[in-house]
């Protein structure tokens, strides 16, 4: 049973585009309470971003809606790299959407909290890497999508490199403080590159950090 602010985001999301009923059946199954600080419970169902420490957010759940959608949007993916662990938030949505996801975070303390996060949630089609983002995962590519929560100045070569022919990537990119959102597919002979939204998100830095 969907509790009422569950509910009352969804058709929020509904009424901002969101059509994948199997996105929105993800996000009303992950309970976003536990991503948050205690501080900001109150506002865990509302469709806003929320500070989580270390300077990060956790994003809105329409980004987190949109950016699910758009890499799935051309089908099941069953190996996915996330750049930006975060609150492990976005990871847990795509965990009930995909069959394995390798998520990279350059933060040790946010990647911990998140681990534990996912183990309580049962949550157990994640690997995780403490690492630079910008470097991704090379030992376990390609992958059919790669998803970056935090914003790049231009996009990532390796990135690029380890995507699987055919698959998507969706990162926002740019140094200001909005950005564009991006959706690259790799061809066999190139990228196809799509402009779809302006967006606000941290930048992604270079560098683990303990």
């Amino acid at each position: 049973m969907v509790n009422k602010r569950v509910q009352t985001l969804l058709e929020q999301l509904r009424a901002q585009g969101i059509r994948d009923e199997h996105v929105l059946e993800a996000l009303a199954q992950v309970p976003r309470e536990k991503f948050v600080d205690e501080a900001f419970e109150h506002k865990a169902w509302e469709n806003v971003a929320l500070p989580i420490g270390q300077g990060q957010t956790i994003s809105q759940p329409y980004m987190v809606a949109r950016m699910s959608e758009l890499l799935l949007e051309d089908g099941p993916l069953d190996k996915v790299m996330e750049i930006g662990t975060g609150s492990g938030y976005q990871t847990a949505v795509l965990s009930q959407l995909v069959e394995r996801i390798f998520s990279v975070e350059r933060i040790k303390v946010l990647q911990d909290r998140a681990k534990e996060r996912l183990l309580e949630l049962n949550l157990r089609n994640v690997v995780f890497r403490w690492g630079d983002g910008w470097e991704g995962w090379n030992a376990l590519g390609p992958y059919n999508g790669i998803i970056v929560t935090a914003a790049a100045s231009e996009v990532p070569q390796a990135l690029l490199d380890q995507l699987a022919i055919g698959g998507r990537l969706v990162i926002p990119v740019g140094a200001g403080e909005t950005q564009e959102l991006l959706l690259i597919v790799r061809e066999e002979d190139g990228y196809s590159r799509h402009v779809l939204d302006l967006v606000r998100f941290v930048p992604l830095l270079n560098g683990p950090l303990a």
